[in-house]
């Protein structure tokens, strides 16, 4: 499997795009939708480059959200990649959402675990309760 298009876009849509390095909100280097890896203050790039490297850098969170073998539907790995590209890796994996999700949980608890992450610096934020949402009803969605 890998990450669908409508995925990329609702990425490119919560990440925002940003042609030139900044900090983002936990101070590291970040550029394009996202990008932390080899950026350095002062980069700069193309929206074509933006979009080759937020798909190179889905390609390998998808590559970890499957070796999680939890995933059947295009949907689960929409959601996951989408929580996992946000938050990274291992706070998928630690976290109770995964945990519930392997317990086989109702649609309920499982909606209930991705909404939990909807903080930054003890603030709720709107922008990650709207991506919770996509999250927590893409999951359930099968088709693309």
């Amino acid at each position: 499997m890998k990450a669908s298009e409508s995925l990329i876009q609702k990425l490119k849509e919560f990440e925002g795009l940003r042609l030139m390095a900044y900090r983002d909100a936990a101070g590291v280097p970040t550029i394009g939708y996202g990008h932390t890896r080899h950026v350095k203050m002062g980069d700069r790039l193309t929206e074509y480059w933006a979009d080759q490297l937020l798909r190179d850098d889905v390609r390998r969170v998808v590559h970890d959200v499957m070796q999680l073998g939890v995933v059947h539907t295009q949907g689960q790995l929409d959601a996951l990649t989408s929580f996992a590209f946000n938050l990274g890796i291992g706070r998928l994996i630690n976290s109770t959402l995964l945990k519930r999700i392997r317990e086989g949980g109702s649609m309920h608890q499982i909606r209930k675990e991705f909404m939990r992450w909807v903080y930054a610096g003890g603030k709720r934020l709107k922008g990650l309760e709207k991506r919770r949402q996509w999250e927590a009803e893409r999951f359930f969605q099968n088709e693309e």
